[in-house]
């Protein structure tokens, strides 16, 4: 599944570009076709758990000028570590870091309280790219997607 999406990362932001490429897997239609093709069952609750492994593992920051952070269980508490090397991956100053890393903080946050109704987030992801577009996503315990936001952060220095 890693390779056949690297493949579909590397095409489509070579022939449509980057912002093309967020766009499109900040759709969940979009989101749930790549599951598909990727061979997984369309009824399945657990895609977008597992598509978003698939696009962390296949996904190389410096090739495709983005990157997944977080995961499902323990990899979830990673994000912020992770959003601190990515930072230095596409040579963030340290206040953007520090912006994204409270945007996944303050979400992760919003999503867990307001939205879950009692239950943990089992699965917690944020993207970004080289060109500060954001896509945040979170599932609860049974892989359902809860939340899905995406946007660029503005007047923030490069």
């Amino acid at each position: 599944m890693e390779k056949l999406g690297r493949e579909i990362v590397t095409i489509i932001v070579d022939e449509f570009g980057l912002d093309e490429f967020l766009r499109r897997i900040s759709d969940p239609f979009w989101f749930q076709a790549l599951g598909c093709v990727l061979g997984y069952d369309w009824h399945s609750s657990g895609v977008t758990t597992v598509v978003t492994r698939v696009l962390k593992e296949a996904i190389t920051p410096e090739e495709h000028g983005v990157a997944v952070c977080g995961g499902k269980g323990k990899a979830s508490r990673q994000t912020p570590s992770e959003i601190e090397k990515i930072g230095e991956v596409f040579n963030f100053p340290e206040s953007t870091i520090q912006s994204l890393r409270y945007a996944s903080k303050m979400s992760a946050k919003v999503d867990n309280t307001a939205i879950q109704a009692g239950y943990q987030l089992s699965q917690y992801s944020f993207s970004a790219s080289n060109t500060l577009f954001l896509l945040i996503s979170s599932c609860d315990r049974l892989g359902s997607l809860l939340s899905r936001h995406s946007g660029r952060i503005r007047n923030q220095p490069l």
